[in-house]
């Protein structure tokens, strides 16, 4: 039987070091002292990103304290706040081991976990040449922290020099009020600030900035990585970056708000078949703030209310397409959450106000003042229509961007379905078909597979209860044979033709596969719905 978490932590050992060494200590247990919020943006979408709301609060003053609290939590989900204060960095931060964590020596490490917020507190949190990673994990909180000088190469080494990263099936993350710098260029050995990759979705970035690096961040690694979608960027300062603000493949991205200053190269690049929804924001002092750059892979942007002070544009060519001087929309992209844009004009100074670690987590009004945060997410509404010039050739489909109502909800067949916002692959898909559309609660859309056989996933960060599947077929499907299969073990769960409901004993499992042995036709899976019950 595990042990509580206040038992588990306190049994943890404390060494001190010699004179002028970092002493590590207990994390320090506190009463629940939760004033975290729920994200707005696309994190608050898809159930909504809590964090660590409504668990344990405790107190660390060293990376090694971070990795403590996590590993001496009851199991991997267990709801906790870190209260982060003082200087994080290599001397300070060791590999911790448990069952409920899976840490690193030279990062801070958030993988294989949910229901974790950690928070700047006191005097401030800072982690120096120290790079945060979240890596098959959800539902996480990261505010009011300074992540600074992490680089790829020279030393020390972290994170592969990003300041903070996400990857591998990356669900609900809020990083807000959080300041991102570096001191140079990928030659200087630093690589982005703010990076998305390998199935990441609901993230918002909020009352940020991101300063002195050759690299703001990308949605996606490379041209074929395009599963990346649903990210939010307002309110942020970008100041003294060379390009990737961001760098967009694939996916639906919202920028509102934010203050673009002295963009060297190139700013929100939109590529690979990729749509960003840019409202009300400010681009100052820089150069080709919109567009698709150094692909021939075309991206693409809804604009509105945004200001071009003393922005230079490059010519068209084969790899290079910017959206100015004459900056109009060339498709529309719809967002299922409410926002309240602040003018364009006054974001230098709402932005100057707000934004960054330390500054009391203050947040604009919607009316170009700076008010306490709110207790809830804003409700008012901000649609803007895309311009008379939108292109209708360049549209988005219908699933384009995520829905408001696909959420871990309860169906018509009871309970939560756990498919909700995890994550999917498969074996084969037919062309046109995606495995995400299993776990998208919309029966609208399906997976195929590449012929009468093959296999489609759901898969979680954490382990996860499932008793229960329910197969959605789409119109026309015609299913035969089929295998339910634990992903982790291999073993068969149940067998059987047809689709509907399939129940077995409980299983706890990261990957749930639904395998398809023999069909007349062409199967289409409307949804592939778990179950815990």
């Amino acid at each position: 039987m595990k042990r509580s978490v206040v038992l588990r932590l306190s049994a943890v050992l404390g060494v001190a070091g010699v004179a002028g060494a970092i002493a590590f200590g207990v994390p320090q247990l506190q009463a629940n002292a939760d004033a975290v919020l729920a994200a707005d943006g696309f994190a608050g979408q898809n159930g909504g990103t809590t964090g660590g709301s409504g668990g344990t609060t405790v107190k660390a003053t060293t990376g090694t304290q971070i990795h403590q609290a996590l590993c001496g939590r009851a199991a991997s989900d267990t709801p906790i706040i870190i209260e982060v204060e003082g200087t994080i960095n290599h001397g300070n931060t060791t590999k911790v081991s448990g069952d409920s964590c899976n840490t690193a020596a030279d990062r801070i490490e958030l993988k294989e976990i949910s229901n974790v917020t950690i928070i700047g507190v006191g005097a401030g949190a800072t982690f120096d040449q120290l790079g945060i990673h979240l890596r098959d994990s959800s539902n996480i909180i990261v505010r009011n922290v300074t992540v600074q000088n992490v680089k790829k190469s020279g030393s020390p080494l972290s994170n592969g020099g990003d300041a903070i990263s996400m990857e591998s099936t990356v669900r609900n993350v809020w990083v807000d009020h959080a300041t991102l710098i570096a001191s140079g260029g990928e030659s200087a050995g630093y690589d982005g600030l703010f990076d998305m990759k390998d199935d990441t979705e609901f993230v918002t970035l909020s009352y940020s900035i991101l300063r002195n690096s050759g690299r703001g961040g990308l949605i996606g690694s490379s041209e074929t990585d395009t599963g990346n979608t649903a990210i939010t960027f307002h309110h942020n300062r970008y100041e003294n970056l060379d390009s990737r603000v961001p760098l967009l493949r694939g996916g639906v991205a919202h920028m509102y708000n934010n203050h673009y200053l002295k963009l060297n190269e190139s700013g929100i690049n939109s590529r690979a078949g990729a749509k960003a929804r840019v409202d009300s924001n400010y681009f100052e002092d820089s150069k080709d703030v919109l567009g698709t750059f150094y692909t021939d892979a075309a991206g693409f942007w809804q604009v509105s209310n945004n200001i071009f002070d003393n922005v230079t544009w490059s010519a068209k060519g084969t790899e290079n397409n910017p959206a100015g001087p004459n900056v109009t929309s060339n498709t529309s992209v719809s967002i299922p959450y409410a926002f309240t844009p602040d003018g364009a004009s006054c974001v230098p100074a709402i932005v100057a106000a707000t934004a960054g670690a330390g500054t009391g987590l203050k947040v604009s009004d919607g009316k170009c003042s700076a008010t306490a945060a709110p207790t809830t997410p804003p409700t008012a509404t901000a649609s803007a229509a895309p311009s008379a010039s939108a292109s209708s050739t360049a549209s988005p489909t219908a699933s384009a961007s995520p829905s408001a109502s696909a959420t871990a909800s309860p169906t018509a067949t009871g309970g939560v379905n756990l498919s909700i916002g995890a994550g999917a692959d498969g074996s084969s898909k037919a062309g046109g078909t995606s495995y995400g559309n299993v776990k998208d609660g919309k029966p609208a859309t399906f997976w195929a597979p590449n012929g009468a056989t093959g296999d489609v996933s759901i898969k979680w960060p954490a382990a996860t209860k499932v008793s229960r599947v329910v197969i959605v077929e789409a119109s026309g499907s015609t299913i035969g044979a089929y295998q339910v299969i634990n992903g982790a073990t291999g073993a068969v769960l149940a067998s059987g033709t047809g689709g509907g409901t399939i129940s077995f004993p409980a299983v706890s499992t990261t990957k749930l596969t639904l395998k398809i042995t023999n069909s007349t036709g062409t199967p289409r899976i409307a949804e592939l719905q778990t179950f815990a019950s």
